[in-house]
């Protein structure tokens, strides 16, 4: 399903959004590790690496942008990355950085983002359900309550979810 978020004259198709949100809902109700391994080659050797399907997505449109291999992406990380870090680790940093050095003011604006407030109507959370307080088993405030302990009727429906 696209739908389309309007901010002032220009408009979007959020389809992909609304895709990521709903493995985040798959996840999340699963209760199970939603990440697929893979053998990739690495500076010529053979590695398996686990990351979550959205990752290996990433991964692959990089690999198609620069016009070469999931291995060669994954070479130049391993060349770079901090020897204490683990591939894994790395390759879900680079990302991240690839892509927010891809961002620009006029793409967040077009998404929508910059109002907080916004960003919660559009996950359909309250205020109160993001400061809600577990009890502890002295019945004391715990620690700040994970959003799957939310009970249904409060958990915000990713399906619906909006720039985030």
């Amino acid at each position: 399903m696209t739908s389309n978020i309007s901010t002032g004259a220009v408009s979007f198709s959020d389809s992909k959004l609304m895709d990521a949100m709903d493995g985040l809902d798959e996840a999340r109700d699963g209760g199970r590790s939603t990440l697929v391994s893979r053998n990739i080659t690495v500076l010529g050797r053979r590695t398996s690496v686990r990351l979550e399907p959205e990752m290996w997505g990433a991964l692959r449109d990089i690999a198609k942008r620069e016009r070469c291999r999931i291995h060669d992406v994954c070479s130049l990380i391993q060349l770079r990355k901090n020897p204490n870090t683990s591939l894994t680790a790395a390759i879900r940093v680079f990302l991240m950085l690839y892509y927010r050095a891809a961002t620009t003011e006029q793409g967040h604006v077009r998404a929508g983002h910059g109002d907080f407030n916004t960003m919660m109507t559009r996950a359909q959370a309250t205020p109160d359900a993001l400061h809600m307080r577990k009890r502890g088993r002295n019945g004391m405030n715990g620690g700040a309550t994970h959003m799957s302990s939310i009970k249904p009727a409060q958990t915000p429906s990713f399906h619906s979810m909006q720039g985030l």
